[in-house]
């Protein structure tokens, strides 16, 4: 067997291995055995069909099926041992030559590889960065609490509508009639809203169906009729309002504080309000790291720019999707994919200079984080450690979810890790602020 190995412009490699008989030879003779002795052709018995049969009519498939396996894993094996770092996989060149397997023994096979960047980590306190902290105004804060005590509240009933309340009243448009028509204003634009303002229980108004209920499977639930039914509905209904409820936050109370904080960490209003600074607190800070994490990936993509074997990319891109996407697709969506190759191999980069490793406590603590923001959605901001840590377990048992997990938390860690390296200024800003640097950071 023989291997060589030329580098050619694009940052790729042609590996050319030549295989002789010798070297797969033992490997067809066994195969060919294996074949007899399940043969069944007719006029012999099972494992007695001639061996110059079984070679005339599987030799040359064995010998070719072989040979390539042959070659392939002498490549792999030369890239191991000669410690050559590429990107993608290895593919078949587009300069191999035909092969007679018929008439000769020694058969050449082609293949190609893209190389991975070379790069340099070179930073200082001359690489600046900004870290932004979120201010907290007045009504971030009464924001945040309302959407809190929202999860424990209460619909009562009001005279009058004011902004969101929830309408109960009867529809009828002449041909379907509905008792007890349900319309949560609050899921409604403002512009919406506004022919509702300042109606009271008994007023009766013309309201279009098609405006109060925009979903479609909402809107045939609510009138009983079948979705395919829709279009056949005339769609303004006049509208009796019967009751007028709104949202009422519950009272401080004792009750109150042990239903919402089951293991006693708050219990009384002082601590309450504490408790709303630290989660909202934890929310922003949160997103500002988050800000942060994509301002140190776009900083790292920029300062070191590595190059990439781009159309090998392309190639490459297309050959393992099996025809799944166009070469034109993949044109379009390549920059993206391109990014993000580059972005996985400055990471590497960094985690092999300065040790970056993740742990499996890493990723159980990043799994229970998930899913103790998950709870919080509903509401649910005391889950004990217990139940966090079975549904960590069962995230994590997730192949997907497990890969997404380690992604964060290799992020994190890498981030950590150039952060003491550069200087990194800290600004204060709002969240339209930070909205609209961030909007300009992923562009």
């Amino acid at each position: 067997m023989n291997i060589t190995r030329e580098n050619r412009e694009g940052q790729v490699s042609v590996i050319k291995v030549t295989v002789g008989e010798a070297d797969y030879k033992e490997a067809v003779d066994k195969k060919l055995r294996e074949y007899r002795r399940k043969a069944n052709v007719p006029g012999f018995r099972p494992g007695m069909v001639p061996m110059s049969l079984i070679n005339k009519m599987y030799r040359k498939g064995v010998v070719a099926e072989t040979a390539y396996k042959t070659a392939s894993d002498a490549v792999f094996e030369y890239i191991d041992k000669e410690k050559i770092d590429y990107v993608g996989d290895v593919l078949p060149s587009d300069e191999q030559g035909a092969f007679d397997f018929d008439n000769n023994t020694e058969h050449e096979f082609v293949f190609e590889i893209g190389l991975a960047p070379e790069m340099e980590i070179d930073l200082s306190d001359k690489d600046k960065l900004t870290r932004y902290k979120i201010k907290v105004s007045d009504e971030m804060r009464s924001g945040f609490r309302s959407n809190f005590l929202r999860r424990y509240g209460r619909l009562v009933d009001v005279e009058e509508v004011t902004s969101d309340e929830a309408i109960t009243g009867k529809l009828d448009n002449g041909e379907i009639t509905v008792e007890e028509g349900y319309v949560g204003l609050i899921s409604l634009g403002e512009e919406a809203r506004k022919p509702f303002i300042g109606k009271k229980v008994g007023d009766e108004m013309i309201v279009n169906v098609n405006e109060i209920y925009p979903n479609a499977s909402q809107r045939a639930s609510v009138l009983g009729v079948k979705e395919s039914e829709l279009e056949s509905v005339k769609p303004e209904f006049k509208l009796t309002i019967k009751q007028i409820r709104k949202f009422a936050e519950p009272e401080l109370t004792e009750e109150f504080f042990k239903m919402a904080f089951q293991d006693g960490s708050v219990t009384d209003e002082k601590g309450f309000e504490a408790r709303i600074d630290q989660l909202l607190e934890a929310d922003l800070n949160r997103e500002a790291d988050y800000v942060f994490a994509t301002e140190v990936r776009n900083f790292l993509l920029e300062k070191i720019n590595p190059t990439m074997p781009e159309e090998f990319l392309k190639r490459w891109l297309f050959t393992i999707n099996e025809g799944k996407f166009s070469k034109e697709e993949i044109e379009k969506e390549f920059p993206a994919f391109l990014k993000m190759m580059k972005w996985n191999f400055i990471q590497k980069k960094i985690g092999d200079k300065y040790g970056v490793k993740v742990e499996q406590d890493d990723m159980l603590n990043e799994a229970k984080a998930y899913a103790a923001a998950q709870f919080a959605q509903y509401g649910m901001t005391n889950i004990d450690d217990e139940t966090l840590t079975k549904y960590a377990h069962s995230i994590l048992g997730n192949k997907e979810e497990a890969n997404r997990v380690l992604d964060r938390v290799y992020e994190k860690k890498i981030v950590e890790a150039i952060t003491p390296l550069v200087k990194i200024s800290n600004k204060s800003v709002t969240p339209e602020e930070l909205g609209k640097i961030f909007d300009k950071m992923t562009k």
